[in-house]
């Protein structure tokens, strides 16, 4: 279906953009029956409405002319909760109404006022712009609403979410009241069809918010992920769909921070949107986003509203929303305009139970399932390979260069160097643990749990009397990443008193020497230094390459010569020699050897007593728990000197002599 009879200046416009069918919502506001009249219209996030009323104010504003005459006071005001939404609104509408020549002005919080009043003075056809801001330009007198035809409110259930109820309600009683007023909101609660009824003449009530298209061109994935992996499973989900622009949500701030130096730590190209950005700072982020010097966005909700990333394909909520309207504004940014997108809940046992009831409250049903494992993403790794390589003609001078390597280099030389180029650029995928599965797997699969391994693998058991060798972060042996073979010994200038880790020492490594994960051994951190072991067949271009400044951290990576002292502490090491200590004997035991049953004292649950898989419904859901119950004995501990009750002196004895 083709969109009504439109002036030919509009048409032109949506021809030069290939718009060429209408969408549900544009349909309806250009109906016989909605023409001329006040609308109230529930439309989602993405469903093309401004559009909608742009197109349906086009009559009022316009009438029979093709072109606007001499800018003067405004014909048109469209009010909108955010910054971000003003700014895209402003620009849709001029590339609507561009070749009828309207002038677009923006009037939004955190710009110039005595710039935007010079603006109005000049005149203005359509003034676009946020409640507060519009509100202060009408008391001082600069907005001249005499002329207008047309108000819109767009998002106006958020614009009552935020609290601007009472700038909207004086926007509405200062214009016109021969004004039509077209109020656009995702949901009608009571405060929307009050407002509709003081402010509305005979509103024509168009729905189409609770119709399945709302969200049919969005794929909803829900993946249950230990919650030790939730980092892990934001970075396999992104190398896993490559989208052109993610947006990532976090609940705070400081959640943003965090992730946003992990991506980066990785890899990634990544920007952060929260409460504690300038607007000049969140303007500049945005562009990044737009012109593709940065593909990922970290933001919390308040932080992301109203921006609109055009080739935005997949949203990842990192931390779950706090209900079912806001998860449906978050996955609405996608699957807009006819694209496709994909929704990802990352979900960790506890929150189970209140994704599912997000997704029933949106009526979306969602694919639970794992987070993308490290071989399926290396597999695409190799398709998409391919399609890099061989999808652009091949030149005169590529002819040349090809000549010139093949006279130097074998062909499988050549092909597995470009193999290496291409895999130095990509962040490295994590190995993920299905938390469903811990309870059936050996120990020795769970490459996540901080438990020692039982020395099945063939080697022969550790005697007592052998000094501890190197070992790698917890549950990742120097075996696992292929350390069977020689290796070669490097160290770092940072330790545990700057808090180096190796959850991101590991990334760091990776990326400074263009090398994958299963070339690194053992990390061993110390005090100041730490110190690492890769492969032999690696480490002479690990060594070239990490002497390359580098502009993300100003970490020094060199070659240690020879092993490191098998004496000194290794990172994280879950088992290490227990500590002799005459006056501590309620220290934790972590030595190998079986325990004694009258050494035993336990400082949780038993197992048996453990809350339930991630599977499983509580067992004992809804009974009390009891205090000295048996089985949580308090830890032995040597007494303390005698003092008096906590928070009085003792008394002392007078001295009578």
């Amino acid at each position: 279906m083709s969109f009504p009879a439109l002036t030919p200046p509009l048409a032109r416009a949506l021809a030069e953009r290939n718009y060429d069918s209408p969408t549900p919502v544009q349909l309806a506001v250009l109906a016989d029956e909605a023409a001329g009249r006040d609308l109230l219209v529930s439309a989602q996030t993405g469903s093309g409405k401004t559009l909608a009323y742009g197109l349906a104010m086009a009559r009022d504003l316009l009438g029979d002319a093709e072109r606007f005459g001499r800018a003067a006071a405004p014909l048109a005001l469209i009010v909108a909760p955010t910054r971000e939404l003003a700014m895209q609104v402003q620009r849709e509408l001029s590339w609507i109404y561009q070749h009828a020549e309207a002038r677009v002005v923006s009037c939004v919080g955190g710009m110039d006022p005595r710039r935007e009043q010079r603006e109005l003075a000049a005149g203005a056809h359509i003034v676009v712009g946020t409640p507060g801001r519009l509100c202060d330009h009408l008391r001082r007198n600069r907005l001249d609403i005499s002329e207008l035809k047309v108000v819109v409110l767009d998002e106006a259930d958020e614009m009552l979410n935020l609290g601007f109820r009472e700038d909207m309600e004086f926007i509405l009683k200062t214009t016109p009241e021969t004004r039509r007023t077209l109020l656009f909101s995702a949901t009608f609660p009571r405060g929307i069809v009050a407002l509709a009824k003081q402010y509305q003449q005979q509103a024509f009530r168009i729905e189409v918010a609770g119709d399945e298209g709302g969200h049919a061109d969005i794929e909803y994935r829900a993946i249950r992920v230990a919650p030790g992996d939730v980092e892990h499973a934001v970075v396999n989900v992104l190398r896993f769909y490559e989208a052109p622009s993610a947006l990532v949500f976090c609940s705070t701030r400081d959640h943003v921070r965090h992730l946003q130096a992990a991506l980066l730590e990785r890899g990634f190209s990544v920007v952060a949107l929260s409460g504690e950005l300038t607007q000049n700072e969140r303007t500049m982020a945005l562009q990044s986003l737009r012109d593709g010097r940065a593909r990922v966005c970290v933001a919390t909700d308040v932080a992301a509203r109203g921006i609109d990333l055009p080739s935005l394909d997949l949203v990842i909520h990192a931390d779950l929303p706090n209900d079912a309207e806001v998860m449906q504004h978050r996955s609405g940014r996608t699957g807009r305009a006819g694209r496709k997108g994909t929704s990802v809940l990352i979900v960790v046992p506890a929150r189970r139970r209140r994704a599912e009831l997000l997704l029933n409250l949106a009526g979306v049903d969602a694919d639970w399932g794992t987070a993308p494992q490290a071989d399926e993403i290396r597999k695409l790794d190799h398709e998409r390979m391919k399609d890099v390589l061989f999808t652009e003609e091949t030149t005169a001078d590529d002819v040349v260069l090809a000549q010139a390597l093949l006279a130097e280099r074998s062909a499988e030389d050549i092909a597995a160097a470009l193999a290496r180029l291409y895999r130095a650029r990509l962040p490295s995928p994590e190995d993920i643990l299905d938390p469903g599965e811990r309870a059936g797997r050996p120990r020795d699969d769970r490459g996540r749990d901080n438990v020692r391994t039982p020395r099945d693998d063939g080697r022969a058991p550790r005697g007592d009397d052998r000094p501890a060798g190197p070992r790698s972060k917890p549950g990742k042996s120097s075996a696992r990443h292929g350390m069977g073979e020689a290796t070669v010994w490097f160290r770092a200038n940072i330790g545990r008193r700057k808090n180096a880790e190796a959850r991101w020492l590991l990334p760091m490594i990776c990326r400074r020497g263009g090398i994958d994960k299963g070339d690194i051994g053992a990390i061993k951190i110390m005090d100041t230094t730490t110190e690492f072991e890769i492969s032999e067949r690696v480490a002479e271009s690990f060594a070239v390459k990490i002497k390359r400044p580098d502009k993300e951290d100003n970490i020094r990576l060199e070659p240690l010569a020879g092993a490191p002292q098998q004496q000194a502490p290794a990172e994280e090491r879950p088992h290490a020699p227990r500590r002799e200590s005459r006056d501590s004997d309620h220290r934790e035991r972590r030595d190998d050897r079986p325990r004694d049953k009258s050494e035993f004292k336990p400082r949780s649950k038993p197992h048996s007593e453990r809350g339930p898989k991630f599977d499983e419904a509580p067992s004992s859901f809804g009974k009390k728990k009891h205090k000295n119950k048996p089985g949580h004995a308090e830890p032995s501990v040597m007494p303390w000197p005698a003092k008096g009750a906590p928070g009085k002196k003792p008394k002392k004895k007078k001295n009578r002599g």
